[in-house]
């Protein structure tokens, strides 16, 4: 083992300050990495404060990390000392139950291993995240950094980069189809730069018309005013997929209205109990389908990374000093950041 130094929430009322903790020496399968830049998701802000109810003390966030690789294990072929490494929102599954067997982790139907608040499958111990120093993890978890990849806009990609590409994928999304894309946050502005990518033709449904320049510099195609009535009146039936972003409490059916039939509305929010209630006949009478998506598996990850070198597709972001996470969480509540926060960890040692 070994001493790392990182930000941590003692109590979910405290706010996050620095610590020092234990990080295991390498097993046989495991690469130790220096962290560079972590990327700061508003579900770190849900596990500090135990918002969900299920955070373990001290907690010590992030999951969208990018590092290089300092150490492997003896049974490590897939990385070497000095490569530019990522890792995502998991660090291990059973690896072996059906949704394992697909490359999709995230479904693992033991549960998979989180980077952060998660007892580790082989020692107990809870897991520590990329607002450190350093972190161990088993290669088949690590992915790799497409050369030439702007470091620090390639973290958020980890999370908020494949929490929107899989369900895009997924549903196959592509040319000839007509996408919306709700909200414009971290996640949202991913989803249009991506459904774009993929040929879709894009529209951001926005609460807000001062978003409209906004969203077209981001690719989108066309900007619905979400509180205009008039506005959502006209685009009944217009679309093939909606892409949910919106990380709160809202109204689906008027949304659901504007799918063609066989539509399909995807939700990539932990918005529930969904309020107000659904009108069953929005689905039922159209053919529509509700449906969920939750981040990626570690295949679908490197692709995603590999599709945004190629098509040099970037998160905006804004960089962090460490010491101002607390600040920067305050300013994630208020949506005063565009899009996301990515920590330069050498402010750690500052």
């Amino acid at each position: 083992m070994y001493t790392a130094i990182g930000y941590a929430a003692q109590t979910p009322t405290s706010p996050l300050a620095p610590m020092t903790f234990q990080r295991r020496s390498p097993r046989p399968d495991d690469v130790a990495i220096d962290i560079l830049y972590c990327g700061v998701c508003h579900s770190d802000i849900h596990q500090a404060r135990n918002e969900w109810g299920i955070a373990v003390y001290p907690l010590m966030p992030g999951h969208e990390i990018i590092g290089r690789v300092t150490a492997v294990g003896d049974k490590v072929t897939a990385h070497k000392v000095g490569d530019l490494v990522g890792v995502g929102c998991m660090v291990d599954s059973c690896r072996t139950c059906e949704a394992c067997a697909k490359d999709l982790e995230q479904y693992c139907l033991e549960g998979p291993t989180m980077t952060y608040a998660t007892p580790d499958r082989v020692d107990g111990s809870n897991t520590m995240g990329g607002y450190s120093s350093s972190i161990v993890v088993s290669e088949h978890f690590v992915v790799r950094i497409p050369a030439g990849m702007d470091l620090p806009s390639a973290a958020p990609i980890l999370c908020a980069g494949i929490t929107t590409y899989s369900p895009l994928k997924h549903h196959g999304v592509g040319p000839g189809h007509k996408i919306g894309i709700l909200g414009m946050g971290g996640l949202g502005h991913m989803g249009i730069k991506l459904a774009k990518a993929l040929g879709a033709e894009v529209t951001l449904f926005t609460r807000s018309q001062a978003k409209a320049e906004e969203a077209r510099r981001q690719g989108a195609d066309h900007v619905i005013v979400s509180t205009d009535a008039e506005q959502m009146r006209a685009a009944a039936g217009r679309f093939d997929f909606l892409l949910d972003t919106i990380p709160v409490q809202h109204d689906l059916n008027p949304y659901l209205e504007t799918l063609k039939f066989d539509g399909v509305h995807i939700l990539v929010g932990l918005i529930e109990p969904i309020d107000p209630a659904l009108h069953a006949a929005n689905l039922v009478m159209k053919r529509r389908v509700l449906a969920g998506s939750l981040i990626g598996g570690i295949a679908e990850t490197q692709e995603v990374l590999d599709f945004c070198a190629e098509h040099d597709i970037r998160c905006d972001i804004e960089m962090l000093d460490i010491r101002n996470i607390n600040q920067a969480y305050e300013r994630m509540i208020a949506g005063d950041v565009k899009y996301r926060f990515v920590i330069d960890m050498a402010t750690l040692q500052g």
